[in-house]
This record gives C-alpha cells, structure tokens and sequence, in this order.
C-alpha cells in the first residue's frame, strides 16, 4: 500500500495557509474513516502508524491549533481513530504511551479552556469515552494507560465547569450547562475508571461548596451553581454504572454522594431557597438512581441502602421512595408557573409508576394516596386553567396517577369513583355550560376542556384490564359523551381542543390488552361505536366546510384532525368488539355514515399529500388494510373514481420505500429520524401489500364463482375499467421483487399470483419482454427456464397452500433471475 496520501495531507496542513488548513484536517477525517475491512491486518496497522504519526507531530506543535476550524477538525480526527479501530490496535502503534500522553495533555488543556470552541468537547470526550468502554474487551497484552490519565480528564472536566459559573454569572454568557447532557454521559464513563477517584473527587467539591454555602450571604449564586453542577454530575456518574462490572466499593462510594445530594436537597427545601436549575439537577439525580437502584434488577443486599440506612435512616426501598414522591409533590405544588419543571417532574413520576415492584411499594406510601385523592388545582396548581402553555404534561400525569389506581383497584367501583369526582366535578360544570347560550369566558372553558381530554386521555390508557376499563366507560358514557359532539360543533375550528378531544377518543376506543370484553347481553359495543361515528361525521361535516387552510398551516389545522380521525376509525372497526351485521340489519345509518365520511375526507386530501406526511399515510393505510380484510364490499362497492383514487394510492403506497426525502410535514411534533421514517415506509408498503392482497383476492374469487348475476356483471366492469391501475401494480410489484433490495419480499410477493391472475395476458407480455430484453440466446433460454419453474405447480386459485407454493418458487426466481443478470446491467426495469 502507498501511504503517501496520508503524509500528503499532513504535509499540507502544515504548509498551507491557516485559512485552508482545516480543510486538509477535513480530508483526514475522511480518511480516517476508510472502511477497515478494505484492509488485510498488516495493511490497517501500516496505516494506523501512519495517521497516529501524523497527529503525535501535530500535538507536539500545536500552535496552529490556535485557531477554531484547526482545533474543531483537530477534535473530529482524534474521534475517528476510536470510532474505526479498536483500543487493542491503538495500544500496538508505534510510540502508543508518548502518543496517548499528548491527547492527555491536550485534552485537559482544551477542557479548562472552556469558552474557545465549546462544539469540539463532545468528539474529545468521545474518543475517551469509547476507549474506557472497550477495556473490558481489549485481549492486547500492551498496557492501555487509561488509569493514569483518565483521571487527570475526568479532574479537568469538573473543576472548569464550576470555574466556569462565576464567568457566566459576570458575563452573561451561555451557560455550559445548559448543552450538558451528553458530555455528562460520556464523562460518566470515563470517570468510571479509577472511580474512587472520581468519588473523592466529588465528595470533596460537593461538602466544600456545601459548607461554603451554608455560611456566606455573598457568593450565594455562585455556589448554588456550582452545586447545581455537582449535583448533575454526580446523577451521571452514578447512572454510568450499568454498562461496567461493578463492586460492592463502588455501592458504598454511590451511597456517600447519594446522602449527600438528599441531605442538600432537604437544607434547600427547608430554606425554601432552590432555584429553578438547581431543582431540575436534583429530579436528573433523581432519575439516574432510579434507573440504577429502584426495581427488579436491584441486589436486595445493595451496599447503598446500608449506607443510607446508617446516614438517612432510609432502611429499604419503599422510604427511598417516599423521598422521591414526596420531592415530585413539592415539585408540583410549588412549581406551576415552570413548564420545564412540572414536565421533568411528571417524567421521573411516569418512570416509578411503571415498574412492577415499585408501583406495588409506591402504593402503600401516604404521599401516594395523598396524590389519589388530591388530584385538583387547589393542590396542585398546574392543574388549574391557565397555570401552563401546554397542557399535554396533563396526559403524563393522570397516567402515572391511573396506574397507581389500577395497582389494586380489582372491582372496587366506590374507590374508583372517589377516585373520579374531581373530574367529574369539572365536567358537570362544563356541560352546563357549553349547553347553554350563556358562555361567558370562551377561551377559558376551552382550554379547561381541553385539560380534561387530556386528563382522560391518560386515565384511559392506564385502564388495561376489563374490569378497570368497565368502571371507565360506565362512567363516562352516557354521562359526558354529549360533551364530545357539543364541543366539536361549537369549536370543531380550534385544532388545539379537536387534536385533544379525537387524541382521548383515539385511546378510548382502542382494544388494547383485550380490555373491551363487553358481556353477552351488553350492547356497550354497539353504543360506543355509535358514538365513535357521532364524533367522526360531527368533526369531519364542519372540516369539509371550512375548506383549505393556508399551506403552512395545512397540517395543524385540517390535515392532523383528519389522521386521528382515520386512526379512530380502524381502532373501532378493528377491536373485535362490534357485530357490524346488526347495524344494516336494524336500519342503524351509524356504520354506512362513518364510511360515507371516510370516503369524503379522503377525497377532500390530495393524494401528494397523502403520501407526503408520515403521520397521515400511516392512519390511512392502515385503515384502508382494516376496510379491506373486514368491509371489502364497501371497498368495491366504491363510485368508480373513489375506487381509481384508493387504488392509486395503493399504487404510490407500494414504492413508498426509500421515498423519504420528499417529506414536507412542517410540524414540530413530526420530526422523525431516518430510520424512524424507513421503518414507516416499510409499514405502509406492507399495508399496502396486504391491502392489495384482499382486494384482488375479493374481485379473483367473484369473477371464478359460478353463479351468475348482476353482482358478476358490476365485478367485470369494475376490473375492466380498471385494468391499466392492476397491470401497472403488476409491473409495480414484479419489479420492485425481482430488481430491488426489498425489505419486506414476503409480503410484496402476496398480492402478486392474484395479480397475475387477474392479468394473465398482461403477464405473458411483460414475461415476454424481459426475455427479448437479453443481449443473448443462452440469457434468453435461462430466463424463459426461470419463468417456467416459476409458475410450476400453480393452479388459478388463491388457496392458502398455492399461495405458499407461489412464494417459494418467486424465492427461487428472484435469486436465478439476479445471477443470470449480473454480467447484464438492466436500466430502468421493464
């Protein structure tokens, strides 16, 4: 291998002017990232050698690191080393204890110069983080050196940060702490090794800043700071646990700062002095020791709970507890006007309420059954109207508080309902309101209805048993059910109060965990879908007639109501708990009105834009997979242009695979990750397999009955009018199975045989084409072989076991047809 390239850049970086230099170190890391398995093991050691040579001589001059865009790129270089070759090679690089000795230097000096190029800490703290990680798997005989200097890093971190608080404090600069988050993880890692260390370390900081703290008036937000600072980092290196092999020293040395930041956080609480920073540190300590000390995968002879027995009195889990309920209780009596406070405060309480042992010992606490029969603004002002902005944190908290309800609730109705006289308090007066002509305060009843869908948005959603779900809806229905259509006919223009009703409707019809198991002779079924078509036909009437929104506001505003609607609509009809025959038989319009809906709102979006939003795609095509297994009558009893619109999307729904880049969903709640969206795209694609799959099952099975009639005649014409769409999805599927990478191959290949069948002479073409297609008469016969072994076997039926037959010869086919075709590039497909 000619290592030149890589001394050609170095040599650049030193010759060329400041201004290009971070270009060269750009080049670097690029090349710094080169596969490794491009190389044979003497090849990738060569070329280690040479890129750790390269950085030994810059960080032996580092003059020219002086300036920002050198340090940066310097910063994303040394990362790389680590992210693309292991500690074990590092450590067999020529001059490894010189070369580790610089970064060393190099980064605690970077550290203490805190304010120079604060985006570069993370790749730094990366490299380290990823060498202390991989010492447990390192098998090279060549000593790591990480236990001198990791120290040294760790130490450098934590006193530059609490110098840095008097700084910001003067200045008024950005606070450090505020962009933490994942350096506090990655120097928890590090500071694993050697943790006495770190814990002395910690312990000495925190009871000096303590001491000072309790006795001088002056320096008081400097030291709160600085405390605030502490108590974050102590949080983090108690939550970098789990990943190590740990000893019953480190418990006891978790247990002395654990009892330290308790008894602070009692001093603060009895000065009633804490700060809004210094609270959300304690609730992130809080949380770290929750997910390391609280639950079932906790040693009941854990040496913290001896040590906070010996220092606290806190003798078992349950009084540890109490402290954190007891702290979420001050937090939210005495913190409404913080949204960040009151958020962070109902996720540490979400956390506790879902483990299985905790929530049985948190049930028993007085605090917890303070907070069951308290759960009104009077106690609790973030409850009330106008306390917060966003009211969706009001979901977080009725679902903890359902779970802790349903811990032992059994069948006891009188508990559940002192349970629910607060709510249904507020509901009476609503009601009484927005039925009368005499609303006085409009946005103030609005936004308290709004509370309350979100209240029991996250009510319901804790009731997952039968019995607990029978009480809920009892209760709710035929009570409060009105409430729903009146507030849809008066505000249906207010996305903030429709998004929070249609949410609550969405999780109250939903059958999750088997809990709508109505009895034999209850018609709760019925009535609740009924009710479902009510609150669907009532919201999406008074849609359709305020027409289309500003572009921007195209989601928020119609398009968002519409997805939630679709996503109640397959709940509904999906659940398993309504006898949908009962509704023509006895002259109940309820289902024929919903779907009637259905088609009206989907024809009111156009079918870009259905497409172009993740949300909205997904709903839909679910609901259309739903409609088609269930109520495939009504999918192909469509008007003609209905039909020919739901089959088109199908159509774009098939290669919805990969198309993620035309996404153009502008809402801030809708900001998905890459793989999140091809984990949808892959979702949609096999609905619309599976939808596909029904459809032409359903038409196939009409065309081949015998009996004729009127109904045969309206299926002929159907797919006749229609026979441009199947061939084009024909071709669709055929391609996308036999040329592309195709995730989801099993269920692409389902719809495919009734395709065929129903385009038999289609088929032959297409066939026909590919084997015209080869530049050769041996690719020619191969693949014409192919296509025979193909259709070996197949009868014209849809039967399951010709179905599966059909899809093992397809296997076979698609690897034939791509090792016949390799030395023949296809373009474009057929």
């Amino acid at each position: 291998m000619d290592m030149s390239t890589v001394q050609l850049f170095f040599n650049l970086y030193r010759s060329l002017p400041v201004s290009l230099a971070p270009a060269c170190l750009s080049c670097l890391v690029q090349i710094a990232s080169v596969r490794r398995s491009l190389f044979n093991n003497q090849e990738r050691m060569k070329f280690l050698n040479e890129l750790v040579q390269g950085v030994r001589q810059i960080l032996e001059s580092p003059q020219s690191l002086e300036e920002v865009n050198n340090f940066h790129e310097f910063c994303r270089l040394l990362a790389r080393l680590k992210s693309n070759y292991q500690l074990g090679e590092l450590v067999k690089v020529e001059g490894y204890p010189r070369f580790i000795e610089l970064i060393a230097k190099f980064t605690v000096t970077s550290l203490q110069m805190w304010q120079f190029s604060p985006n570069s800490v993370h790749y730094l703290l990366s490299l380290w983080q990823r060498m202390v990680a991989s010492v447990p798997y390192m098998k090279a005989s060549e000593p790591h050196l990480l236990d001198t200097f990791c120290p040294e890093i760790t130490k450098s971190y934590i006193t530059s940060r609490l110098e840095s608080v008097p700084v910001v404090l003067r200045d008024g600069l950005d606070d450090p702490l505020d962009d933490a988050g994942q350096q506090l993880e990655q120097v928890a890692t590090i500071g694993r090794c050697q943790y006495e260390k770190t814990c002395q370390l910690l312990i000495q900081l925190f009871d000096d800043c303590v001491q000072r703290f309790s006795n001088s008036a002056t320096e008081r937000a400097v030291l709160e700071g600085q405390l605030t600072w502490l108590v974050y980092l102590i949080g983090a290196v108690i939550g970098g646990r789990a990943s190590f092999a740990n000893t019953d020293e480190h418990d006891l040395l978790d247990g002395d700062m654990i009892c330290r930041v308790v008894q602070f956080m009692h001093f603060m609480e009895d000065k009633r002095a804490s700060s809004e920073k210094l609270d959300l540190a304690f609730l992130n300590f809080f949380e770290q020791f929750r997910k390391i000390y609280v639950g079932e995968q906790v040693h009941k002879t854990s040496k913290v709970y001896r040590k906070l027995s010996e220092v606290l009195g806190l003798t078992d889990e349950a009084m540890v507890l109490e402290i954190i309920i007891r702290k979420i209780i001050t937090n939210l009596k005495f913190w409404a006007s913080s949204e960040t406070i009151i958020t962070k405060t109902l996720n540490l309480f979400n956390d506790l309420s879902v483990g299985y042992s905790s929530v049985r010992k948190m049930i028993k606490l007085d605090a917890v059954q303070f907070l069951l029969g308290n759960h009104t603004a009077e106690h609790f002002p973030f409850l009330g109207v106008n306390a917060l902005q966003d009211l969706r944190c009001r979901t977080t908290f009725y679902t903890a508080l359902g779970r802790l309800l349903m811990v032992d609730l059994g069948e006891d109705e009188e508990r559940f309902e002192r349970f629910i006289t607060p709510i249904s308090a507020q509901f009476d007066l609503i009601g009484n309101l927005i039925f009368s002509d005499s609303i006085q305060n409009v946005e103030e009843t609005k936004r308290a209805l709004i509370g309350l869908f979100r209240d029991l948005r996250g009510l319901a959603f804790a009731c997952n048993s039968k019995s607990s779900y029978q009480m809920f809806f009892d209760w709710f229905y035929p009570s409060y059910t009105p409430i729903l259509v009146r507030a849809l006919q008066l505000w249906f223009d207010d996305p903030a109060l429709t998004t929070a009703l249609l949410k609550f409707m969405a999780e109250f019809v939903q059958n999750r965990t088997q809990r709508l198991q109505f009895d034999v002779s209850s018609p709760n079924g019925i009535l609740l879908f009924r009710e479902t078509s009510k609150v669907i036909c009532t919201y999406g009437e008074r849609l359709l007639q305020l027409g289309n929104p500003p572009k921007e506001q195209l989601y928020s505003r119609k398009l968002k109501g519409i997805s939630i609607c679709f996503s109640i609509l397959r709940s509904a009809l999906s659940g398993n708990y309504v006898n949908f025959g009962v509704f023509r038989l006895y002259g109940d319009n309820a289902l024929d009105n919903v779907l009637n809906m259905f088609v009206k709102l989907l024809l009111s979006i156009p079918l870009q834009d259905l497409m172009d939003y993740p949300k909205l795609s997904l709903s839909y095509f679910g609901l259309l997979e739903c409609l088609s297994q269930d109520h495939v009558e009504f999918v192909a009893s469509l008007e003609p242009q209905v039909f020919l619109f739901v089959l088109s999307s199908i159509s774009q729904g098939l290669t919805a695979l990969g198309e993620t880049s035309t996404c153009r969903d502008r809402s801030p709640a809708i900001e998905l990750s890459k793989p999140l969206f091809a984990y949808l795209d892959t979702m949609v694609s096999t609905g619309c397999c599976a939808t596909l799959d029904n459809i032409v099952t359903y038409l196939f099975r009409k065309l081949t009955k015998r009996k004729s009639g009127e109904n045969n005649e309206r299926i002929v014409q159907l797919v006749e009018s229609h026979a441009p769409v199947f061939q084009q999805m024909l071709s669709t599927v055929f391609n996308i199975i036999t040329f592309e990478e195709c995730r989801n191959q099993w269920s692409m290949s389902r719809p495919l045989l009734g395709l065929i069948l129903l385009n038999e002479q289609f088929f032959s073409q297409l066939r026909q084409q590919l084997i015209n297609a080869q530049p050769n008469e041996k690719q020619r016969e191969l693949i014409t072989i192919s296509f025979r072994n193909l259709m070996d076997g197949i009868e014209p039926n849809l039967l399951t076991k010709n179905r599966d037959r059909f899809t093992q010869n397809l296997s076979v086919f698609r690897r034939e047809i791509n090792d016949s075709m390799k030395t023949n590039v296809v373009n474009g497909g057929l």
